[in-house]
C-alpha cells in the first residue's frame, strides 16, 4: 500500500509528558483483550509495525514493566502512570497503540475486535500479522 493511503495520528498519556504519532489507514482492526493486565487498564489495542510508530516526546519519562515471560515491553509515563503504546509479545517487531490514547479517532473507522488474552498461548497468532509491513 501507498504511504499516501495512511495518515499519522497524534496521542499521548493524560499529563501529557508523553507523546506519539502512528500512521493508520482508514479503518482500523483494534483488539479488545481479557488478559490480566488489559482488562485491568481497558487498553484497546491497534497494533502497528515500527515504522508506522514514533515517540515524538518524552521517552525519558517512560518506565518500564515486564512480567510472566518479560517479552513485552510495558512502558508508562513515569509521572501520570498511563500506558499509551508498548511493545507486545504477540508481535515484537511492531508497537501496540491504546486507541483511548489518540488525540482524536473521528477520521479512522475503529472496529474493535474482542480477542481471547486469558487463553494467550492458544490465541497469540491471531495477532502476528498486525505489525506487518502492507506491500
Amino acid at each position: 500500500m501507498s504511504e499516501s493511503f495512511f495518515s499519522w495520528h497524534a496521542g499521548g498519556c493524560h499529563c501529557g509528558g508523553v507523546r506519539f504519532e502512528v500512521a493508520l489507514p482508514p479503518a482500523v482492526e483494534a483488539h479488545s483483550c481479557n488478559c490480566s493486565i488489559c482488562d485491568k487498564t481497558s487498553f484497546l489495542h491497534v497494533i502497528v509495525p515500527e515504522s508506522r510508530f514514533r515517540i515524538t516526546k518524552g521517552a525519558e519519562r517512560l518506565a518500564e514493566y515486564t512480567f510472566n515471560t518479560r517479552v513485552a515491553k510495558h512502558l508508562f509515563c513515569a509521572e501520570c502512570g498511563i500506558k499509551s503504546f508498548y511493545r507486545p509479545r504477540s508481535n515484537p517487531d511492531g508497537w501496540s497503540v491504546n486507541a483511548r490514547c489518540l488525540d482524536s479517532i473521528e477520521a479512522v473507522d475503529l472496529r474493535i475486535e474482542a480477542f481471547d488474552g486469558q487463553n494467550w498461548e492458544a490465541n497469540a497468532s491471531e495477532l502476528a500479522h498486525l505489525s506487518e509491513e502492507l506491500a
